[in-house]
């Protein structure tokens, strides 16, 4: 039986164990989002809520006790002057898993663990696409000028045309 057995061991030793979670939280808070195996997102979404819940309340002592989770400077800084002030109001439950199905290769359950506020980036993409139009179009006027430029300079020059004028007065003179 597995009575008050209070976390997955996920088949590593504690301190790969520990190693993994620190790698996935600092994950989680620099993308908001991470695709992991079910029973991942489980175990580093406990971690998760407990440093959201201490990012809430900036003072010293919160920050050292969250610096001995995540090593990243730039990380724990966002955690507690974004992440932290955004689920002020919230009284825990600050990610969620969504599920995706099943792995190719091991069939394991797979999910994304993402912030509650997470919001995709469809505004970026169509920004992006805007302005990839845009230099599409800015770029068929300047092909356009440069074909233009390009007959325009062919008929400024001279035509080539091969004369026979010098050979014609080698041929006369060998002739007289």
């Amino acid at each position: 039986m597995n009575h008050r057995n209070g976390f997955n061991p996920l088949s590593r030793t504690t301190a790969h164990r520990r190693a993994m979670s620190r790698n996935m939280v600092t994950s989680l808070f620099r993308y908001e989002r991470i695709t992991t195996t079910k029973s991942k997102a489980l175990e580093v979404r406990k971690s998760a809520e407990k440093l959201i819940t201490r990012a809430k309340v900036d003072s010293v002592h919160n920050r050292r006790e969250a610096a001995k989770f995540i090593q990243d400077e730039k990380i724990l800084n966002k955690l507690f002057t974004e992440i932290g002030p955004r689920m002020k109001e919230r009284n825990g439950g600050y990610t969620r898993v969504l599920k995706l199905g099943y792995r190719q290769g091991d069939a394991a359950d797979v999910v994304i663990l993402e912030l509650v506020d997470y919001k995709l980036d469809t505004e970026d993409k169509e920004e992006k696409s805007k302005k990839s139009s845009k230099k599409a179009e800015g770029a068929e006027p300047k092909a356009k000028k440069t074909a233009k430029a390009k007959d325009a300079s062919a008929e400024d020059k001279p035509k080539k045309t091969t004369s026979k004028k010098p050979a014609a007065k080698k041929a006369d003179a060998e002739t007289k």
